[in-house]
């Protein structure tokens, strides 16, 4: 499978719909970098008719010939026809690539026959779940974990817009890259160091960022390219991937989560 991938123009399908982190903004921005830089064949599925629609993800079939998935998702309870492509891409063990929310990609109600996968989806894919963060008003400041080639080129000593979120013990064969620091946590909610990015064994790249200031920052954006030239089985060169925009990166600011948690 990756063999044919390397062979021909990969293609990489973002799936969308975080209504908190302006990812219909920066996956599209990853996007147009990756076509134009890396020369990848790329999609991006929006929730419709807004961000906010949680029942709602346009264009999932494109998943059907997926080299690369990429979610960026927080809390939405999808139709069974639009889940199924997901659950499909991993049952067929695909690369996948995820930030942030995707820790919470689902949420469906105790009734509901998909229940389970609002912890169980990000646990067998990610390694982790949703568990809380640090609080809107920290920052994250990160270090080396691991010397791997998804950093490469990457500065491991970052810090970020992105509060950190709470994600230890991680489940399956994980390496942590980086991990993160609070900076100015609120009160009683200081974790301790936490990973921020890791990968899981076969083809599997998360961070735990992705504020939509995160990607101004070159080396968050080499290390998320990095990461996913790496699910696909590309070599990444010493200095890493590029990872320049191609196109304006403008995102209206990300807001207060409508949702108590997340």
């Amino acid at each position: 499978m990756l063999a044919a991938a390397l062979r021909r123009k990969a293609r990489v399908v973002f799936v969308t719909g975080d209504d908190e982190y302006r990812s219909e903004y920066s996956m599209p921005a990853l996007a147009r970098l990756l076509e134009t830089h890396h020369k990848l064949k790329c999609t991006v599925c929006y929730a419709r008719p807004t961000p906010q629609s949680n029942a709602n993800i346009e264009g999932l079939d494109a998943l059907k010939d997926a080299d690369l998935m990429v979610l960026f998702l927080r809390w939405r309870a999808l139709p069974e026809a639009q889940l199924e492509p997901i659950l499909q891409h991993v049952a067929q063990g695909k690369p996948t690539a995820g930030f942030r929310t995707s820790t919470h990609s689902f949420n469906y109600p105790k009734d509901h026959p998909r229940f389970a996968e609002n912890d169980g989806f990000p646990l067998r894919v990610f390694g982790a779940k949703w568990t809380r963060h640090h609080g809107h008003t920290s920052t994250t400041a990160t270090t080396k974990a691991e010397n791997h080639p998804i950093l490469n080129g990457v500065d491991p000593n970052m810090t970020v817009p992105s509060w950190l979120y709470t994600v230890n013990p991680l489940q399956g064969d994980i390496t942590p890259l980086l991990i993160g620091r609070a900076i100015n946590p609120e009160r009683n909610r200081d974790d301790g160091p936490q990973p921020v990015a890791w990968t899981k064994k076969p083809n599997v790249f998360f961070t735990t960022l992705g504020h939509p200031d995160d990607f101004k920052n070159e080396s968050f954006r080499r290390l998320a390219i990095n990461g996913m030239l790496w699910t696909l089985g590309r070599s990444i060169p010493r200095s890493g991937a590029r990872a320049d925009f191609a196109g304006a990166y403008d995102p209206p600011p990300s807001g207060i989560p409508p949702k108590p948690r997340g």
